[in-house]
């Protein structure tokens, strides 16, 4: 019999020919926490005696970035002295989200097993890796040994039919995903996605993609790599690495297939992330913010769609529109092709590349009883800082034609507009 992905890599990583339900010791490529959960890592780093190998432990201010009250400034201060001391890497507030950086700066490749302490570490799923996120001390034991025990997980296989509609990007196609599967649809699963829309989606958007996967409930979500996963991971590592691919007569727990030549622009309601219906279904619903960013979509080419729309447009004057990079590259990047003076005519503010308003400790918390849409990947209650509020989640382009809107709004038909303009 076969093996899938996660079967494959865990047999690599652990010596032995693991199968799904058996428990191995993995040897771990990298592993990494942020501001939100490195105190924990350290204290139990320095009760333990330290780090396996520095070069394979990061830290990164991102959650919290710059830092808004004297105890988070201290959790930072205390991440700055442990980098010091061990000689691991240390990204600063203003550096970036941690799952943009990990991928950018080459710490993750195909093959490879990756963890982290934030839970949407599954993102690097998108370059054929394994990677899951785990509580600080598991984190902690992972950076002092280099190794971990995991059970491994069953796999689902998803097949998509069809290609990607027009007005429908990568952010709709996940929300579609989660609304079909159920918040625990794949509880300490492994998924894989197979299909033409995958294999025609770049790299940011595979990245968006597997970033959702833990709202299914799924440990690790996997896009097969090829040579579009090839062609970024030599042009953001010269490491060697492994290219993983399921068997044929992998034993696969469920095989799921899904029509998406129909899809549209789809819109995620409070307060859970698989409260999915079509945005003709919430059209005209008045929102208060927007929020165009975070790990989920503060890629380039999610700045780059928003602008599509937003050039030459004010926003509502009810509305406030927050773009949050999601790394300083990209934020450069944005700078330099005049994405961001596009966004500041609008009538945009732009944050530090950072999680910003996602986290909802610091910057754009909602008042009372406003409704907040997001290219963020979670909408519970209090989520954002504002039990009172109500957090709804759409793709970059639906947020931005929302946000000159003042309510939520089909994006397909500024697309049109564009399209005659040009």
């Amino acid at each position: 019999m076969g093996k899938t992905i996660a079967e494959k890599i865990l047999s690599l990583k652990s010596g032995k020919e693991a199968q799904a339900g058996e428990v191995v010791l993995a040897d771990v490529d990298f592993c990494f926490g942020q501001d939100g959960t490195s105190a924990l890592i350290i204290d139990e780093l320095n009760r333990l005696g330290g780090l396996h190998k520095p070069s394979k432990f990061a830290m990164f201010i991102d959650h919290n970035a710059p830092p808004p009250l004297a105890s988070v400034a201290n959790i930072q201060k205390k991440m700055r002295n442990f980098a010091k001391q061990h000689h691991c890497y240390l990204f600063e507030a203003g550096e970036g989200i941690s799952h943009q950086l990990v991928p950018e700066k080459g710490f993750v490749l195909p093959g490879e097993l990756v963890l982290g302490a934030d839970s949407h570490t599954c993102t690097y799923g998108a370059l054929g890796a394994l990677a899951t996120g785990v509580g600080s001390t598991d984190l902690a034991a992972a950076a002092f040994t280099g190794k971990l025990w995991f059970k491994v997980p069953p796999t689902i296989k998803i097949i998509l039919k069809g290609k990607m509609p027009f007005g429908v990007q990568a952010k709709d196609l996940i929300l579609y995903l989660i609304g079909k599967m159920g918040a625990d649809g794949a509880t300490y699963k492994a998924v894989e996605l197979y299909g033409e829309a995958i294999s025609d989606m770049e790299m940011d958007g595979r990245l968006t993609i597997c970033n959702m996967g833990v709202e299914m409930g799924a440990k690790f979500m996997i896009i097969p790599p090829d040579e579009k996963t090839l062609e970024w991971a030599k042009k953001h590592s010269s490491r060697p690495f492994q290219v993983v691919l399921g068997d044929i007569d992998a034993n696969y727990e469920e095989v799921k297939e899904y029509d998406i030549s129909s899809l549209s622009p789809m819109v995620s309601k409070p307060h859970k992330v698989d409260n999915v219906v079509a945005v003709e279904e919430v059209e005209g619903l008045e929102i208060q913010e927007v929020v165009i960013g975070t790990c989920t979509n503060g890629r380039l080419s999610d700045l780059r769609s928003a602008a599509d729309i937003l050039r030459d447009r004010k926003i509502h004057p009810d509305v406030r529109l927050i773009i949050v990079p999601a790394s300083r590259d990209i934020l450069q990047e944005a700078v330099k092709e005049g994405l961001v003076n596009i966004f500041l005519k609008a009538g945009a503010i732009i944050l530090p590349p950072g999680c910003g308003p996602c986290v909802g400790t610091h910057q754009g918390i909602p008042a009372d009883w406003e409704r907040v849409l997001s290219t963020a990947n979670r909408n519970f209650k209090g989520r954002m800082g504002n039990t009172n509020a109500e957090i709804y989640l759409a793709s970059p382009i639906t947020c931005a034609a929302s946000a000159i809107e003042g309510r939520i709004t089909d994006p397909r038909k500024y697309l049109e507009c564009i399209n005659k303009r040009t």
